[in-house]
C-alpha cells in the first residue's frame, strides 16, 4: 500500500518533458497589492485573543509575517497564506500543479522551507495529494495553525511590532 502511495506520488512529481505547456504570462509590470490600512488599537487589541483575527486582516497579515521572518521563522504563516491560496483554485489542472508545489516547498523532507508536522499528518497528506482536492492540506494546516496559536501569536504579541499597533 505505501508502495503503490509512493509510486503515485512519483509520478505526480516527476517534471513533465516540455516545460513551454506551462509558461504562466506575466503581465509587463507586476501589480502592487493596495496597501494595508492600519487598525485601530481595539481592533489589533483583538489579536492578541484570535490568530484568525490577525491572519484575515491584510495589515495584521502583514505584520505577522515581518515578525516571523525577523525571527527566520516564517514558513508556517508562508505555509498557512499557501493552502488558503490553494483551497480557492477551480481547475483540477491547476490545483495539481499548486499542490505539487506546496508539496515540494513545504511537506517533502528536507524542503527548502520545511514546516515542522508530524509522520502521519505528513502520511495523510501525502495521501490526499494522490488525488488533489480543496482539503487537501487541511490536516496539516490545521496542525500549524495550532503551532502558530500556541507559539508564534504569544511571542508576537509580546513584540515590539504588536505593541506600536497597540498604541
Amino acid at each position: 500500500r505505501a508502495k503503490e502511495i509512493k509510486t503515485k506520488l512519483g509520478t505526480l512529481l516527476q517534471k513533465p518533458d516540455s516545460t513551454i505547456d506551462f509558461i504562466i504570462p506575466y503581465p509587463e509590470k507586476p501589480e502592487k497589492p493596495p496597501k494595508a490600512q492600519k487598525p485601530s488599537p481595539e481592533e489589533a487589541l483583538q489579536w492578541r485573543d484570535s490568530l484568525e483575527k490577525l491572519l484575515q486582516n491584510p495589515y495584521g497579515l502583514a505584520s505577522f509575517r515581518s515578525f516571523l521572518r525577523s525571527e527566520f521563522s516564517e514558513e508556517n504563516v508562508e505555509f498557512w497564506v499557501a493552502c488558503e491560496d490553494y483551497k480557492k483554485t477551480k481547475s483540477p489542472m491547476k490545483m495539481m500543479e499548486k499542490a505539487n508545489k506546496i508539496y515540494e516547498e513545504f511537506i517533502q523532507t528536507e524542503a527548502p522551507k520545511e514546516v515542522n508536522i508530524d509522520h502521519f499528518t505528513k502520511a495523510v497528506t501525502m495521501k490526499n495529494l494522490v488525488e488533489p482536492s480543496p482539503s487537501s492540506f487541511d490536516m496539516a494546516q490545521k496542525r500549524i495553525f495550532a503551532l502558530m496559536e500556541k507559539d508564534s501569536l504569544p511571542r508576537f504579541v509580546r513584540s515590539e511590532f504588536y505593541q506600536e499597533l497597540i498604541k
